[in-house]
């Protein structure tokens, strides 16, 4: 397992666009998807195309998102 600080995209509301938020740390193991952990967040596991190792340029640029993509791995 390799744990390092990685920010997360959040898909934002009706009146907010997404966003990265820093402040995670992230966990790459033998499991689908990235294990995210924060003390402000439930730890949870999230699809790949969610998560940045490095400082993004753009907090507001979004990510390729797949179609029908999921937003959380159970």
């Amino acid at each position: 397992m390799k744990s390092s600080k990685c920010w997360v995209w959040f898909k934002g509301s009706l009146n907010e666009e997404g966003y990265w938020k820093e402040g995670f740390s992230c966990t790459f193991d033998e499991k689908p998807g990235i294990l995210i952990e924060s003390p402000s967040y439930v730890t949870c596991r999230v699809p790949n195309w969610r998560v940045l190792t490095k400082e993004p340029e753009d907090f507001k640029k979004k990510p390729l998102i797949p179609e029908n993509a999921i937003w959380k791995i159970i």
